[in-house]
């Protein structure tokens, strides 16, 4: 059977390169007689596997020796407390409310101490970044322990493409669907978080990358922080402080690697880039299908469009299902399309998509719904 057009949000495309490196080691990796899933964590063998995902990761983002390199588990989800249970040291941060996710982040963050909305866009059904100079003078009081954003807005299809300017406040960044799409300056950043499942690996690991002066004295909350989030211990450990997700970390390895090998991610997010104006492109022509986002905020990651009509929308998902199109539904709580373009979606893909589109509208007149 020929593989679709996968749009999915996550679990995503990942590279075929790699399912098939992947594929002919699954019974033997390195000549060791067993499969990674099967290895113990403590081995050698495998504390290779994880020692070359970071060296990569690290090679990749240019990450600066500083800064500790965590490999977890629970999803950006978890880390919602994790945050705060780590950071909140004073009991009071910041947070950016541009999506479901980044509201899912504040209404966890508020748990634990003090946890102010600086700027929100849920007003407009969060169709755009909001301003950020609030930010910037809320910040710069200084009694913040950290500004939080969610720089990718998967459901709502809207990015950051700029960072709001904290002074000496922390940046805590939740990049789970933008990660690894295109260059990041780590140093703008306090603590970067992602699930690995949009463009650097399979669900179930999720990458923190965090600067070690805010991690020196263990979590701010250690009366109640669970031992395994202490990101201190976790980066003593070297992310080995219980059982990791073995398979999971070699494959996000596998993909690091083909980032790398297929010339960085300079040359990654000028791909993204060319999809994602093929999309856009396509969507301000139309005269059935328009964009969600507003233009300023549009997402490399995530496309969401719809028609005017329900009913529309779910014929055209069926329509592009039937030419091998996949994952274009958009999430249950706004409806319309989506069409998630990671690193993995290759060109030919979007503009199978793109050509499905065009059908389906130059049809319209002679379809019944």
């Amino acid at each position: 059977m020929a593989r679709v057009h996968n749009f999915s949000a996550g679990p995503a495309a990942l590279p075929e390169r790699v399912l098939r490196e992947a594929q002919s080691e699954l019974l033997d990796f390195a000549g060791s007689g067993m499969s990674v899933l099967e290895m113990s964590h403590r081995s050698p063998v495998y504390q290779a596997v994880i020692d070359e995902a970071e060296a990569t990761l690290r090679r990749l983002l240019a990450i600066p020796s500083n800064y500790r390199v965590l490999f977890l588990q629970g999803g950006a989800t978890l880390q919602f407390a994790g945050v705060p249970l780590n950071l909140m040291r004073r009991g009071h941060a910041g947070y950016v409310v541009s999506g479901n996710f980044s509201k899912l982040a504040w209404k966890e963050g508020c748990k634990y101490g003090q946890a102010e909305i600086l700027a929100s866009s849920e007003d407009t059904n969060f169709d755009r970044i909001p301003d950020l100079t609030p930010v910037k003078e809320r910040a710069a009081a200084g009694d913040l322990d950290y500004v939080h954003i969610c720089q990718n807005n998967t459901i709502f299809g809207t990015q950051f493409h700029e960072l709001p300017d904290c002074g000496s406040t922390p940046l805590v960044a939740d990049v789970s669907s933008c990660f690894l799409s295109m260059p990041l300056d780590i140093e703008r950043y306090g603590l970067i978080y992602a699930g690995a499942q949009k463009n650097a690996g399979p669900s179930g690991v999720t990458v923190a990358i965090v600067h070690e002066d805010l991690i020196e004295g263990g979590p701010a909350r250690a009366d109640i922080c669970p031992t395994y989030m202490g990101y201190k211990l976790q980066a003593s450990k070297g992310s080995m402080y219980n059982t990791p997700n073995t398979f999971g970390i070699y494959l996000c390895g596998k993909v690091f690697r083909w980032i790398e090998e297929t010339d960085g991610l300079v040359a990654m997010a000028q791909r993204n880039r060319a999809k994602a104006e093929l999309l856009y492109h396509t969507l301000d022509e139309s005269e059935l299908f328009h964009g969600t986002a507003q233009r300023d905020s549009r997402s490399i990651c995530n496309v969401t469009f719809r028609t005017n009509d329900a009913d529309l929308d779910a014929a055209f998902i069926s329509f592009a299902r039937e030419r091998g199109i996949e994952g274009v539904k958009g999430h249950r709580l706004v409806g319309g399309m989506r069409a998630s373009i990671y690193n993995a979606v290759t060109m030919d893909s979007v503009g199978a998509l793109v050509t499905c589109m065009k059908e389906f509208e130059r049809e319209l007149p002679s379809r019944s719904i």
